[in-house]
């Protein structure tokens, strides 16, 4: 692993991964960050088959970025009309350049990557981009959610391990994951951790266990009841 990373807070592995040295974690799997997208969050979630005009999604650990591409391509791929709109939470915004070495092994979303490089300054902040509406909110989301003033169609939770990270999991903001829920709305999350389940459960999820990803014995998906 480079011990040199582009700032103190990232490591990268030798495969490109980079790993949040304040959590001891990757950002994601290193079995393949796109394909995880795909079977987690897009799959978890129902999607692209609930697509429809002007659905919402929002996920509380935004990182690289390499959800909300997988996802814009699904998109496109589905040939939706209008904007997808994509509000990502993330309490420590990587820099341009961290962004641009993480996804640099995917160029199944090269395009899309650096058509988002172009129409983002860095930081927080809106961005728009062709049939895409991006929101990055930076800082504490146990902040900032609470402050938000959208619901989403489906929710992305992708935060740290919860024994790493366990302020993102915390069942307050689970609940408030909910209550920014359109109706019939979902989630869907790599861990399948019980205090996790719990705390969708308790916020008014109907919380499924699913096969997790690339040997991954579970992960966790619902919808608000």
């Amino acid at each position: 692993m480079d011990q040199t990373g582009d700032n103190d807070g990232i490591d990268w592995t030798e495969e490109g991964v980079p790993v949040a040295r304040r959590f001891d974690d990757p950002y994601f799997s290193r079995k393949g960050g796109l394909a995880e997208a795909r079977h987690v969050f897009l799959a978890g979630n129902g999607l692209p088959e609930r697509f429809h005009a002007g659905f919402h999604i929002a996920e509380l650990g935004f990182g690289t970025g390499l959800n909300m591409l997988a996802t814009w391509a699904a998109w496109r791929a589905a040939g939706m009309r209008g904007d997808l709109h994509y509000t990502g939470f993330e309490a420590w915004p990587l820099t341009a350049e961290q962004i641009e070495r993480a996804l640099a092994p995917f160029p199944e979303i090269a395009e899309l990557a650096a058509l988002f490089r172009a129409g983002w300054s860095g930081g927080a902040g809106p961005v728009a981009l062709p049939g895409l509406r991006l929101e990055i909110v930076a800082g504490d989301a146990r902040v900032t959610l609470p402050q938000w003033r959208g619901r989403a169609d489906a929710w992305f939770l992708d935060g740290f391990a919860p024994a790493r990270n366990p302020e993102l999991w915390e069942p307050a903001l689970m609940a408030e994951v909910a209550d920014h829920t359109a109706p019939g709305g979902s989630f869907a999350t790599y861990t399948a951790a019980g205090a996790v389940r719990r705390a969708l459960a308790g916020a008014g999820f109907n919380v499924s266990r699913l096969p997790g990803f690339a040997g991954k014995r579970h992960m966790s998906a619902g919808r608000l009841v």
